[in-house]
């Protein structure tokens, strides 16, 4: 087996452990769905992974057999949906704050990120993004910058929120945040930024560990 192959089968092995890691961890969440907590952190789980799905499937496929113009259309599409599942799991994720921060939320801090969340989707949207066909580098930037601002403001969220748990989920944001941003706009330029994807893969593995650890 040569390295390059090697590679990708371990690449492909890592994508099936989260993706099966994810489904399980969910299914533990719904177990303990009397909870309204636990509820929001089972829909997110599976959101998130039932999104990654639709590109790392594809990706796994292409790892392991010839590809093709289907594979690629199929990744392209992919990450639309990833786009828009995880925009919708980082605004899921200020409710969970919620429910755990004692103290007042600003009004504005839900209607910034419903604002952020949705501008970012329907920019995802627009055919000038040329998903199918290469990619546009500007529009990777507008809706990546409006997803790094949803970031920030839920890095700086959980620190507020403290213990271990607080701090923990602000850490991985932060560096699920700077793994991200080089190859969503850069890596259609420089292809081996992707092998940040799988330290970013890392920090929301641990994300969901710790809310596994509420339990």
């Amino acid at each position: 087996m040569n390295k390059k192959m090697g590679m990708r089968i371990g690449e492909s092995v890592f994508c099936i452990i989260y993706l099966l890691f994810d489904l399980i961890a969910g299914i533990i969440f719904f177990q303990h769905s009397s909870s309204f907590l636990f509820l929001l952190y089972g829909i997110m789980t599976l959101l998130l992974g039932l999104g990654d799905s639709f590109h790392l499937i594809p990706r796994v496929i292409r790892n392991i057999k010839v590809n093709s113009k289907k594979i690629e259309w199929w990744m392209s599409f992919g990450l639309i949906i990833t786009s828009i599942t995880m925009s919708l799991y980082y605004l899921f994720l200020y409710y969970v704050w919620k429910l755990l921060y004692n103290g007042v939320a600003l009004s504005l801090i839900p209607i910034l990120l419903w604002s952020f969340c949705f501008l970012r989707i329907f920019i995802c949207l627009w055919p000038q993004n040329k998903w199918f066909s290469g990619g546009n580098i500007r529009m990777a930037f507008y809706r990546n910058i409006i997803f790094l601002f949803m970031g920030i403001l839920e890095v700086v969220l959980f620190f507020m929120l403290g213990g271990g748990y607080g701090i923990g989920m602000g850490i991985c944001i932060l560096f699920s945040f700077l793994f991200y941003m080089p190859v969503a706009l850069y890596g259609k330029i420089n292809p081996k930024l992707g092998m940040l994807m799988m330290p970013k893969t890392i920090m929301y593995i641990i994300m969901i560990c710790l809310g596994l650890s509420l339990l």
